[in-house]
């Protein structure tokens, strides 16, 4: 049996308290190990670890050599591909044909491509005239903002962990991470990559835990947190972005999402089959940008509808390791339960079930695992909860639409604003309507197709601030301007 142990000033270490918590496999609940969780003592350990490594032997590496270090983080993580994929899959559920092209290689991915931005990212400078006829000199200086604390989701546990702490140790940052209590495990190992780099003690530690009086609000509520970035639900960037205000700490948050995708007649139909197949069912439908609203064209409605539950009959429900399997489980037997809630709503509000809707029938070995039934449903009114709340399931609701300005009001009647997915072969209306979508990302015949150096980030209650490239910057560093007289 594992045991997952924070990972504090370089060396692997229990809680004082003793206490742990279940770490189970969706996939049959089996255990999986004991996660030790962190006290008020464990995590102010780790951040005065981040504290003084900024002035230690971290805080005096060349913006050159810290990127030689990541770098190497990074080859280190493929060359134990293996290690980490057995890991994530274990902890999520998710087939092995999944993880092994986009968590773990994305995962590795992220510290060369933040690197390789901050290398090739010019400060600004600008000349002033003065009275005088000599003038100045205005200087960018950019400088770490300190200790970044990382809380990360479960559903790209590696990737979305990898696509903060990246950035903030190549700004030259010291973090704190807490990842969700249901997927410690590549975090945990994390540690290990490091150790064998070099990366100074300090520099990445890790906490486990829980939300409220537990690591994550300890964590959060430090006083010697300098900015938090924080991915998961609206409701809980909400807490965190109250403890933010306390010190006035910079905050980056990307929450909730209740994403539309539009179909227009004018698609290739195959094509939007295909990529709203992906957006709305790929990691079982745990993905922030899924999709779980679709409005298609009315004169396609009934052929898009027809093929899309011709595939989704094809999806194969199977254990990681199995090739054939593209569908797995959902994360715990407790996201099931909200997830089933969803489903059993949508009959109650009046939607027809076109394919889906229960617990699919395992067999013995399989039936305590967190397994649900992809689903479509159709015929819900736009007021519904099941159209308004976000579900994190792998289910959409298709509803047909007649004209361009209808269906970007619907798209945009939410609360949310994190992504969309637009279907066309018209490249002005794809434009046109991309431009009046109320979203921090939109993606035009493809969905997932992530450019590194691009802005992302999302608006309304899907979260605050953007990461990714240069973006990412604003978020990492402190801008000093130096202002020299001549």
């Amino acid at each position: 049996m594992n045991e997952f142990k924070h990972f504090i000033n370089g060396a692997y270490v229990g809680s004082a308290s003793g206490k742990t918590f279940e770490n189970r496999c969706p996939v049959d609940n089996s255990l999986i190990g004991l996660v030790h969780e962190a006290g008020l003592d464990e995590v102010d350990q780790a951040v005065r670890a981040a504290k003084a490594a900024l002035k230690g032997p971290w805080g005096q590496l060349s913006q050159a050599q810290r990127i030689e270090l990541l770098n190497s983080v990074a080859e280190r993580i493929n060359q134990r591909f293996d290690e980490f994929l057995e890991a994530e899959c274990r902890d999520t559920g998710k087939p092995y044909s999944i993880a092994s092209h986009i968590d773990i290689p994305r995962g590795a991915a992220n510290f060369k491509a933040f690197s390789e931005t901050l290398a090739n990212h010019p400060t600004e400078a600008f000349r002033l005239d003065a009275p005088d006829h000599l003038g100045a000199i205005n200087l960018g200086h950019r400088t770490p903002k300190g200790v970044i604390a990382v809380i990360s989701p479960w559903n790209l546990p590696l990737l979305l962990m990898t696509w903060k702490v990246g950035p903030a140790l190549a700004c030259g940052n010291t973090v704190v991470v807490k990842p969700s209590e249901e997927t410690p495990a590549t975090t945990t190992l994390l540690g290990e990559v490091m150790n064998e780099c070099g990366v100074p003690p300090g520099v990445f530690n890790v906490v486990h835990g829980f939300g409220p009086n537990s690591a994550g609000e300890f964590l959060t509520t430090h006083p010697l947190i300098d900015a938090i970035t924080f991915t998961g639900e609206t409701r809980t960037g909400e807490a965190i972005m109250k403890a933010a205000a306390v010190g006035l700490r910079n905050i980056s948050l990307e929450c909730g999402g209740k994403n539309p995708g539009i179909v227009f007649a004018d698609c290739d139909l195959e094509k939007a089959v295909e990529g709203t197949m992906r957006s709305a069912f790929v990691n079982c439908g745990q993905v922030c940008l899924g999709t779980e609203r679709v409005y298609v064209e009315r004169p396609v409605y009934d052929a898009f509808l027809k093929r899309m539950k011709e595939q989704v009959a094809k999806l194969k429900l199977g254990r990681p390791e199995d090739t054939a399997a593209n569908f797995g489980p959902l994360v715990s037997l407790e996201h099931r339960n909200k997830v089933k809630y969803y489903y059993d709503l949508a009959v109650e509000e009046g939607a027809t079930v076109e394919i889906g809707g229960g617990i699919p029938d395992m067999g013995e070995a399989l039936n305590g695992g967190a397994w649900i039934e992809p689903t479509i449903w159709t015929g819900l009114a736009d007021d519904a909860r099941v159209i308004r709340e976000e579900i994190f399931g792998p289910c959409c609701h298709i509803r047909p639409f007649d004209t361009e300005e209808e269906v970007i009001q619907l798209a945009n009647d939410t609360e949310y604003g994190l992504a969309a997915a637009i279907w066309t072969e018209n490249s002005s209306r794809a434009i046109r309507v991309a431009e009046q979508i109320e979203a921090g990302l939109v993606w035009v015949n493809s969905w997932f197709l992530r450019d590194l150096r691009t802005a992302f980030g999302g608006a309304k209650q899907s979260g605050i601030g953007r990461e990714g490239g240069v973006h990412g910057l604003e978020f990492y560093t402190e801008l000093k301007n130096i202002c020299i007289k001549l």
